[in-house]
């Protein structure tokens, strides 16, 4: 009866013996949010003023920067290039893992273990590695500066990832679900629909968000098998380097920009990831 009590107890005496725990935390937080904070600063600032001189407050806030990335075609619409080949290459991604990494879960084959490992090195190799051949083949098969030849180029590297997530939570449910299901009648695909997804979604949230930050933060790649169509932010943030300089207020608004998928996605998926990391393989 008397351990509910005492456990807050202990807390509290921990956090009184550990008060310099708080502080630390709390300095480490806004390092961390002191480049963000900075940078959204300088995108309601004109370039002028981010040249004249050091200031933390801004002494002329303008909505300009955002204004001009919006009505400039070029950089809208490589910021939707961007969202829309990360979206189509997770989802492209998920379906081909789902069934690879039941397969691997439930099944022992010849060559599993060695097919496995082979997918996980395709993983570990670095995007430059694949740079001219996917140039070639892309510009042979009319895929270079499409959305979908960036998203299947990017499935090279995140399919063998989400193959290991994956397997990694659906070896944890036991066997005797499927051998249930079987017995009362459910087929394959009608069990995997309703019973098995539904018991995996925290794994499928965790891969999703992987997946989609690995297509929405790789440059090297997008920005050799496109041109204009498909042409990712990151590459257009080039632009704003030219003769007269950097501008810097342009280029900090298109950063902030670029920060919003990201926080969404994480926004949606918090909870899977955290259960991700506790019982997962991430």
């Amino acid at each position: 009866m008397t351990a509910g009590p005492a456990a807050p107890a202990v807390a509290r005496r921990a956090g009184r013996q550990l008060p310099w725990a708080r502080t630390v935390f709390w300095l480490y937080a806004a390092t961390l949010m002191l480049p963000l904070l900075w940078m959204f600063g300088m995108s309601i600032r004109p370039n002028e003023d981010i040249l004249g001189g050091f200031s933390i407050v801004p002494q002329r806030a303008t909505l300009d920067n955002y204004a001009t990335f919006f009505g400039d075609p070029s950089w809208y619409s490589s910021y939707l290039n961007s969202i829309v080949y990360t979206s189509l290459n997770a989802v492209m991604s998920l379906v081909v893992a789902i069934p690879a990494a039941y397969a691997f879960s439930r099944f022992r084959f010849a060559g599993d273990r060695h097919l496995f490992f082979w997918l996980l090195t395709n993983r570990m190799a670095p995007p430059a590695v694949f740079l001219l051949p996917f140039f070639q083949i892309y510009q042979s098969v009319g895929l270079f500066d499409t959305h979908l030849g960036v998203a299947i180029a990017h499935m090279l590297f995140n399919v063998p990832l989400a193959v290991w997530i994956l397997e990694g939570f659906m070896s944890g449910i036991p066997r005797e679900i499927d051998e249930t299901a079987a017995i009362d009648g459910y087929s394959l695909p009608r069990f995997f629909v309703r019973i098995f997804l539904p018991m995996i979604r925290s794994a499928i949230g965790v891969t999703a968000f992987f997946c989609f930050m690995f297509s929405w933060v790789e440059l090297l790649i997008a920005r050799t098998i496109t041109s204009v169509n498909a042409k990712p932010i990151a590459a257009t943030m080039t632009r704003t380097v030219s003769a007269a300089g950097v501008d810097w207020g342009l280029l900090a608004a298109a950063g902030v920009l670029t920060i919003i998928p990201g926080a969404v996605v994480i926004w949606f998926v918090r909870n899977y990831v955290a259960k991700g990391f506790a019982l997962g393989r991430v």
